[in-house]
């Protein structure tokens, strides 16, 4: 499996660079996204910019992520380009389950709003509880 990531301080961008995420590809991406989770990684941006084909197999491990990242930090799939990629997870009707942001750059940016808006309501609970 081809793939790069690149890591930050508030999140990594995890960058398939295969063209199909089926059964051949699917156990070690769901192996990488345990990994990184027990590494510590908070939010992960999964681009899909490459991928021409998901199979149940590849939507079984973005699922995954999607799981090992809900009530820790923030997972987003971006780079739904390919249409056959769209049109499968549109009639598997995940778009209401996952969060999927057009383009690299407006994820990091989501990250960025999401984590402040996580200060915000800490800090806010926190004066709640002084008062």
């Amino acid at each position: 499996m081809k793939f790069t990531l690149d890591k930050q301080e508030k999140y990594s961008l995890f960058q398939l660079e295969e063209e199909n995420l089926n059964s051949l590809i699917a156990p070690g991406l769901k192996s990488e996204f345990v990994f990184l989770r027990n590494e510590g990684v908070k939010n992960l941006i999964f681009d899909l910019s490459g991928v021409h084909y998901v199979d149940s197999s590849g939507l079984s491990a973005i699922l995954t992520a999607n799981r090992l990242w809900k009530d820790y930090g923030s997972f987003i799939l971006t780079g739904v380009a390919h249409p056959a990629v769209d049109k499968l997870i549109k009639i598997s009707r995940l778009e209401s389950i996952l969060t999927i942001i057009p383009t690299v750059q407006e994820s990091i940016d989501y990250v960025y709003m999401d984590e402040i808006e996580n200060e915000l309501k800490s800090d806010i609970e926190e004066t709640t509880d002084e008062v």
